[in-house]
């Protein structure tokens, strides 16, 4: 029996064919938009990733050129006021200090981009089964 629906205040019948071939219409539009989804949602987290990964570098070059030529400077400058040694220690801390503060956030930023699943587009799509099913169900009945 074909449903029957209301159009501008009037019910008229739609033949099952008919009524088919809009579910395959809007149920290929909505995949595409859960697609578009997922790709925007994943983009989002390859860029997050991507700043993370440059602050992991970030900290890396610092590190090491933290052994370099400013490393001296700086421990010749402060050879003025106390020992030598001293002077080289307070500069690796300092540096050693900067490089951990640098690699503990690149790390909380790879961590807020993993893992790297669409999860607004896999809930949503989720959701648009559950309410499908539960209209075919209804309509079963």
């Amino acid at each position: 029996m074909p449903e029957q629906i209301v159009e501008n205040g009037a019910h008229t019948d739609r033949p099952v064919g008919e009524l088919v071939r809009d579910l395959s219409e809007q149920t290929t539009a909505l995949v595409r938009k859960e697609v578009e989804l997922a790709k925007a949602e994943l983009a989002v987290k390859a860029r997050t990733a991507g700043i993370g990964a440059g602050m992991f570098g970030g900290a890396g070059a610092l590190g090491f050129y933290a052994l370099g030529a400013l490393t001296a400077t700086l421990i010749l400058g402060l050879a003025t006021a106390v020992d030598a040694w001293l002077a080289a220690l307070i500069v690796t801390l300092v540096y050693g200090a900067i490089a951990g503060v640098l690699a503990l956030r690149g790390k909380a930023k790879v961590q807020k981009a993993t893992p790297a699943l669409p999860e607004a587009a896999v809930a949503s799509a989720k959701e648009d089964i559950r309410y499908t099913k539960a209209k075919v169900e209804e309509a079963r009945r």
